[in-house]
């Protein structure tokens, strides 16, 4: 499929997508709510969200440069230190933002 490089061409691939991440999130709802949820699914929901996150986080660790690393460095000893998702991001932010600063 080929869209044309114009105005109605992105406003035609923007209401695609729109329309495939609205299906994607309303059909896991559908799936989840004939599921019941007892110990082992709720394990493997778990297990899931973090090996999404390792999945986001390992390219940036590989192949990001020294920003990118001392933020995910800073980001993980804020959160060991505070157990504050926020405290923990906001620390990444802000290292990110001052490594580039300075380099």
């Amino acid at each position: 499929m080929s869209l044309p490089s114009t105005a109605m061409g992105a406003l035609a691939a923007i209401v695609i997508m729109a329309l495939v991440t609205y299906l994607t999130r309303a059909g896991g709802v559908f799936v989840m709510s004939r599921v019941p949820i007892g110990p082992r699914v709720e394990r493997f929901i778990n297990a899931m969200a973090g090996s999404v996150l390792v999945a986001v986080i390992t390219p940036m660790a590989i192949q990001g440069d020294w920003g990118a690393r001392l933020a995910l460095m800073a980001t993980l000893a804020v959160m060991l230190a505070t157990q504050k998702a926020l405290a923990a991001i906001a620390a990444g932010i802000v290292t990110a933002a001052l490594w580039r600063l300075v380099a």
